[in-house]
């Protein structure tokens, strides 16, 4: 039985007549191939990188699980291609998500003039630019009475970098709210952002294999964050998990370094580090001491 996802943050969603991603009840997502070169090029990647020897076995986690392509009955009702990939959401019971767009330039090298403009006005009126990544949707587990704090999309695409600070410290709060006054408490964030196997510490294992890897450009890529909130409130781990989604722009490396995702890497980094620091906690040599 094919749905809609109930948790997504980001992206084109399906709809009466709108072509958009679904879900089964076994784990799998199925996403709609883009047009044009896009879905070719996505799927294209999927199938490089399952099958390429290079990438190493503990880089894999962060990146869902690729089970090929399938025609199928779409949203729209008709018959379209889709990649079949891991649901990310499926094991979850409320899941907090955090769907951020990495780098300060979204488009690949062979980008037409008119997408380049049109990527490039977005970016300069987003944090693109200035912080090397940006938000592109939300959504934060307040309780089973007021269900998800979840800004919608037009807000989260005008917020500059004092707003990203904010959101990122609502993400790890016990109150978060879309009332001004209200100032996040961050309660969570040495559960969710901190720890061995916390968020910090993935993207720091990432950041180690961007400094080294050049087999891919991630052009226009996002970081997924992900936690559990019921489980923190009980006493146990907040199955914390940072994954890479979207892929359909990247090209290859050519033995030349992802400069332009890894910095914008690193400035989310240096956000998440702010954010533990201010409650206590530190990162050294990528290593998270309390």
């Amino acid at each position: 039985m094919l749905k809609i996802p109930d948790h997504q943050v980001a992206g084109h969603e399906a709809g009466a007549g709108k072509l958009g991603p679904l879900v089964d009840d076994s784990g799998r997502f199925y996403k709609p191939l883009q047009s044009g070169k896009r879905g070719a090029e996505e799927a294209a990647f999927y199938e490089s990188f399952s099958s390429n020897t290079k990438v190493p076995e503990h880089i894999r986690k962060y990146f869902p699980t690729y089970y090929g392509t399938k025609v199928m009955k779409a949203s729209t009702g008709v018959e379209h291609p889709h990649i079949v990939l891991q649901d990310l959401a499926s094991t979850r019971v409320n899941p907090s998500i955090m769907d951020i767009k990495i780098g300060s330039r979204t488009w690949g090298p062979e980008a037409s003039d008119a997408y380049i403009a049109k990527c490039l006005e977005r970016d300069r009126e987003s944090t693109s630019v200035t912080l090397g990544f940006r938000l592109s949707g939300l959504q934060v587990f307040i309780n089973d009475e007021s269900g998800f704090y979840k800004p919608n999309r037009d807000f989260i695409h005008k917020i500059g970098p004092d707003d990203v600070r904010v959101n990122l410290r609502k993400f790890v709060s016990s109150n978060p709210s879309e009332k001004l006054d209200t100032v996040p408490d961050c309660s969570l964030s040495s559960s969710v952002y901190g720890g061995t196997n916390g968020i910090l510490a993935q993207l720091l294992e990432l950041k180690a294999w961007f400094e080294d890897q050049t087999i891919y450009h991630f052009n226009a890529c996002s970081v997924l964050f992900m936690f559990e909130k019921g489980l923190v409130l009980n006493g146990a781990s907040s199955n914390a998990e940072v994954k890479l989604i979207d892929f359909a722009h990247v090209t290859e490396g050519k033995g030349v370094i992802d400069h332009n995702f890894l910095g914008g890497l690193c400035s989310l980094i240096k956000f998440i580090s702010d954010i533990l620091e201010m409650t206590g906690h530190t990162a050294t040599n990528g290593q998270l001491e309390v």
